[in-house]
Parts: C-alpha cells; structure tokens; sequence
C-alpha cells in the first residue's frame, strides 16, 4: 500500500515514516522543512520537498505515487507562538489542510488519519478527559486543530473522504535505535529540556510552579512513547478502509506523571544528578491533563509497548547521547 505523510521530516512524522517502511508500506513524504530535518528522513521514502498549501503540486504527489491513503502531521504546533502569530497558524494548519483535502478530492483520496490535539479541550477539571468532553480551545493552536477536524467532517459529508482523528497530549521518547528522535529548534518539550543538563547543554531544568494541587505541587502531565503513537495512526489508517467510518480518538497513558516525577526518573535514567530550580508559574499551565485512551483500545485494539516513563526517557537518552546537537539541517 501507499501512503503519503505530511510533515514527515518533523519529530512525529520521521517516525511514521521509518515505522511504515518497516512494516512493508510504500512512503512518500510532502514536508516544506520550515520546522523538519531533511536528515531525520528515511532514504527509502520518496521524498517531496512541497508545501502542502500548493494544491496542484500535492495532486500530482497524489496521483504520481498512486497513493493510497493519508496520514497528515504537517502543522505548526507552539502554544505559546500561536498566541502571539495566530494568523501564521491559520494560515499553515488550516488553509493547508483544506488545500490538502481539497487535492485529495481531486485525486479521489478518500482515506486520511489526521494528528490532531488534545489541547481541542482546553483547561477541564474532570480526568482523565474522554472523547465525550466539550471542546472548548484555549490556544489559537487548538482552535487550529479543532477547526481543522471540523472541516474534515464536513469533507466527509460532502465528498466521502473519511477521516480518524487522533487527540493526544505529549508525545516522548525515541526510536529503539536512537537514530532519530525529538530535535527542535528552539526546545519547548519536558524531557529534551532535561536531559539537556546532564549533556552539559544547561545548567538546570526550570520548574514553573510547585505548588498546584497535585501531591508533589508539580504539573501533572500524560505522556506515550512515539513508537505506541506511530501504532495508533497505523491501526487507525486500516480502520478506516475496512470501515469506511470517520471517528474521533483520544490517545493517553491513562496516568499522568509530574515534573518532580519526569526528573527524577531522568536522573535514575542517565545516573547524573540533575539540578533543578522552581521558577514561576507559566500563565494558563492547568495543573492535571490526562487522557482516557479506552475507546481507542477497545475499537483500534490499541495496546502500547511502553507503559512506565523510564522507558521513554531511556529512548530518548539514546537518541541525545548520539546526536547532542539534534538535526542540524533545519531550512
């Protein structure tokens, strides 16, 4: 089967890429590399270096590759810069999805899993959050998510293109190898930020806010390994083409970790002490999110690998030892 992947030079995409080639799929990636590393790429993809907002140029992908299905990770995803560039968010996350689905229409594409968000939810008390919740966005980058799944089901109506979309929180982790990994520019996720100290890349971790309601005063926060959330997307895309049904998924741990929790086991990982400081809180940071992943286990047959988070900061820690400095062919 062939498979085209937006945004397959970036963290989650490369992944799905090297995972799908595995499995014995044909891969071919549109990425624009404004935020991906053409090195984090597989060379037995066929790589395209496109944006996905350039209709005629995605139909040809499309049509060329004889694609067979969609799995799309091509969006800007910084909460904070959302806030201050919403337009620059539209613009990319949304406009380009329409592009893309209306070059998938023309292309008579009709199968798309979709990396959406769980920031769709906002700020809730109740955990863990199920699909059931009330999306109610607090970031420009959530509404981009949300609006971009809201088209998706009106593409479905219209046109028949089916859709999974897949809600989850903070992805982690490396391939078992350690041959890619998460590598930004600059760095906003939990785990490379810590292990940026034993690297001798930072002096400390910062710690915003120790005293929110949680038993250690820390931010609470869900994490799954990239390799279960690359299943996930997999499992999905063959649920939709034996189903032909749209759906909507959350995908979480079921329980979270704190920060004082994610260090801790990063110094047991990496056998250094790793000096941390509290800082002030950061404006809107809720002090639980967790995700229920039930339905997708019990309907996609979900079942995740990596089930405790030394695992994944032991993946991580692989990828970071052999590459300190990340990728470094960012355009």
């Amino acid at each position: 089967m062939n498979v085209m992947i937006t945004g397959g030079a970036g963290y989650i995409g490369s992944h799905a890429v090297k995972i799908l080639l595995e499995r014995g799929y044909n891969v071919s990636v549109i990425d624009n590399l404004s935020t991906g590393y053409m090195d984090s790429v597989d060379k037995r993809a066929i790589f395209h270096n496109i944006d996905i907002r350039d209709k005629d140029l995605v139909v040809n992908v499309l049509k060329s590759d004889h694609i067979g299905a969609v799995i799309h990770f091509a969006a800007f995803s910084l909460v904070g810069e959302s806030m201050q560039v919403p337009l620059k968010y539209y613009d990319n996350n949304v406009y380009g999805t329409k592009v893309l689905l209306d070059a998938m229409n023309e292309a008579g594409v009709k199968h798309i899993v979709f990396s959406s968000s769980a920031a769709v939810y906002g700020d809730r008390s109740t955990m863990p959050i199920t699909e059931e919740v009330l999306e109610v966005p607090t970031s420009a980058y959530g509404e981009t998510k949300l609006a971009m799944e809201k088209m998706m089901k009106w593409a479905d109506i219209a046109h028949g293109i089916k859709y999974i979309a897949l809600r989850y929180f903070n992805v982690a982790g490396a391939y078992q190898t350690g041959e890619i990994g998460e590598s930004h520019n600059p760095e906003t996720h939990l785990i490379p930020l810590i292990l940026q100290v034993p690297l001798g890349k930072r002096e400390h971790i910062s710690i915003f806010g120790n005293d929110y309601d949680t038993p250690d005063g820390t931010c609470i926060r869900d994490y799954i390994h990239i390799e279960d959330l690359i299943e996930a997307h997999i499992l999905a895309m063959h649920k939709i083409i034996e189903t032909n049904k749209s759906d909507i998924f959350n995908l979480g741990s079921g329980e979270g970790y704190s920060v004082l929790e994610m260090i801790e086991s990063a110094r047991k990982v990496t056998k250094q002490p790793i000096k941390s400081i509290i800082s002030e809180r950061r404006a809107g940071d809720p002090a639980r999110l967790i995700a229920s992943s039930e339905k997708a286990e019990k309907e996609l047959k979900w079942v995740k690998k990596y089930n405790d988070v030394s695992s994944i900061i032991s993946s991580a820690w692989k990828f970071h030892q052999l590459h300190k400095d990340g990728f470094k062919n960012e355009n």
